[in-house]
């Protein structure tokens, strides 16, 4: 007991208000709440206010806002801050002044986040340089964090200059613009380029100014297209166009500079205002036909390569930037129409002479077929008449077939020189484009450089064979298989066809033929030179109705004779009559047996 203190009662203590049950003495309770309340900061629900951690463990921390009690806010909400202590000052977003259980209920998250749209709103509307950090990478640009807040930043607001790799910015602090928040759905867009265009546009100006055709400036490839070249000349760009960036043919830029690569420019023009600029690389070396050898001329051979191919032709690159065109009538010695492309490719390697040069022009025509022999100077050794060969078929015309023996040696199959026994109304009956036929040659023009030529040589002529079956009179068996105005073809045993009129087409009962229908039909007309077979069928049944009326008509008059003969045997003889006898005709054959004998 020796260790406690003497407590000293308060000397002005109402001990009978106390004993009565009142504990504040001569000060109303009314006062002492009023009191109580003026002493307390006077807070609203959904509001942002400062408070001071007082105390904290692994799951909460407790912050004193300055109301008449302390709220609970969970440690996740600190996750950024690894740092917090007793003692720091907070900001807290009041949820609600009571829950059921009395406490005040705070939000750190939602203070930071109120805080921060508040903030955001105001930097756009001050038009504020704010700073971010960038988070990530998405679709189209970047995230950033801004005041807590996830900011969009589109790729090309990142830079004034494409951007090749955007991991790199991942990570890293930077300044920004606020230039688009939508209010509706709480999104917000910040640009980096906006900082940099006022200044760049004043270095422009400046650059821009001092700008003149045929100027020669230093720039970088800012980037490639398959049209061009952009080249930053120091905060103006300017553009190389894919046919100036060297005298020879270009695919594609990218076979002549590369991104970030240093080069020299020449202006060539620019509009009024200076905003397009288009530049050049190839003026800043000689044109390649001002360094073409001076001894070069027409007939000379030169190599090269081809570099484009036409329907009509192909050009051929004998020196960068020095080409030639070979047209297609240069290429063979073959006068039927033919593309190009059947001849040569781009990137094939070829020999060719000059056949043209002019230097002022910058123009010149090459020739291939001049290394080449002729085929039609020894075309008659070659291909004598007489001789067979095998062709190409190339194009058909109504009255015949253009082949191809060899290249260059063309020949016509007349129509008529394609087979002995069928009538062809068109060769594309006969054969197809492209297919082989084999030929004998007939004629040679060395003059027009054509040979006419014969199919059905090749084999014997059937119309001796036919001459002696089908003859003027004989009857065959044939089939109608096509009936015109004039008439009806009739298809003949051999292959053979023949024709009939149609006073020849008339049967025995009067009706008329049809298609298919087999008849027999008699020859009465057989000429080979023409190879034209004319046929009757009413000519069979006709002649039998002559030869019947023929006979009936013998008859009668062989009945007259007899009748006369007779009459006149009745009548009187009056002078003898003299006949020879069979024995009469026995005793001559006797005797000259006899002789003979002798």
């Amino acid at each position: 007991m020796g260790n406690l203190k003497n407590i000293v009662p308060v000397d002005d203590f109402n001990w009978d208000a106390y004993e009565q049950g009142d504990s504040y003495g001569e000060v109303s309770k009314d006062d002492l709440v009023k009191t109580y309340d003026e002493t307390l900061n006077t807070v609203k629900d959904k509001e942002v206010v400062m408070g001071t951690v007082t105390a904290m463990n692994k799951h909460e921390i407790v912050v004193n806002i300055g109301f008449k009690s302390d709220g609970v806010v969970a440690m996740s909400e600190f996750r950024y801050n690894p740092e917090l202590k007793i003692g720091d000052e907070v900001e807290v977003y009041i949820e609600s002044q009571e829950d059921k259980k009395g406490q005040l209920i705070l939000s750190h998250k939602k203070a930071r986040a109120t805080r921060s749209w508040n903030r955001v709103n105001e930097a756009l509307e001050k038009d504020e340089i704010i700073k971010g950090y960038i988070k990530c990478r998405t679709k189209g640009g970047m995230i950033v964090d801004i005041f807590g807040i996830e900011a969009f930043l589109p790729g090309s607001q990142i830079d004034v200059k494409p951007i090749r790799d955007y991991d790199v910015f991942v990570g890293k602090t930077m300044e920004f613009k606020i230039v688009k928040i939508n209010q509706e759905f709480k999104n917000v867009v910040v640009s980096h380029k906006a900082l940099i265009e006022a200044e760049l546009e004043q270095q422009k100006k400046d650059i821009i100014s001092k700008l003149e055709k045929g100027q020669v400036l230093e720039g970088t490839v800012k980037n490639i297209t398959s049209y061009g070249v952009f080249i930053d000349l120091g905060g103006v760009d300017g553009l190389i166009h894919i046919t100036d960036l060297s005298w020879g043919r270009v695919s594609h830029p990218e076979e002549i500079v590369q991104l970030d690569q240093k080069i020299n420019v020449v202006i060539l023009d620019f509009d009024d205002e200076k905003k397009r600029i288009a530049l050049g690389l190839k003026q800043l070396t000689p044109h390649p036909w001002d360094a073409l050898d001076g001894e070069l001329k027409v007939g000379d051979k030169v190599k090269g390569k081809v570099v484009i191919m036409a329907d009509y032709g192909a050009f051929i690159e004998i020196a960068p930037g020095v080409e030639g065109l070979i047209h297609v009538s240069k290429m063979s010695w073959t006068q039927h129409l033919r593309s190009a492309q059947d001849f040569m490719k781009v990137g094939d390697e070829i020999e060719a002479v000059i056949l043209t040069l002019d230097r002022d022009e910058r123009k010149m025509s090459l020739d291939i077929k001049q290394l080449k022999a002729d085929p039609w100077e020894d075309i008659k050794s070659r291909f004598p008449v007489g001789s067979r060969h095998t062709a190409k078929v190339r194009n058909f015309t109504n009255f015949g077939v253009f082949v191809e023996i060899e290249e260059g040696v063309d020949g016509l199959i007349h129509i008529s020189d394609l087979s002995w026994t069928k009538k062809i109304k068109h060769p594309s009956e006969f054969t197809q484009i492209g297919a082989e036929i084999d030929v004998q040659v007939l004629e040679i023009d060395k003059e027009n450089r054509r040979l006419s030529l014969g199919h059905k040589q090749l084999e014997e002529n059937p119309w001796d064979v036919f001459e002696t079956i089908f003859t003027v009179g004989s009857i065959h068996e044939g089939t109608i298989i096509e009936v015109l105005d004039k008439g009806a073809v009739v298809s003949l045993p051999y292959g053979v066809e023949g024709f009939a009129a149609p006073k020849h087409l008339v049967k025995e009962d009067g009706s008329q033929v049809v298609v298919d229908e087999k008849l027999q039909f008699k020859v009465i007309e057989f000429n080979k030179e023409a190879k034209r077979i004319i046929l009757s069928h009413s000519r069979i049944f006709e002649d039998k109705q002559k030869a019947a009326k023929k006979e009936a008509a013998g008859e009668k008059k062989a009945t007259a004779k007899r009748s006369k003969k007779e009459d006149e045997n009745s009548g009187m003889v009056t002078g003898p009559v003299e006949k020879t006898t069979l024995g009469d005709i026995e005793e001559l054959a006797a005797l000259k047996e006899k002789l003979s004998g002798k």
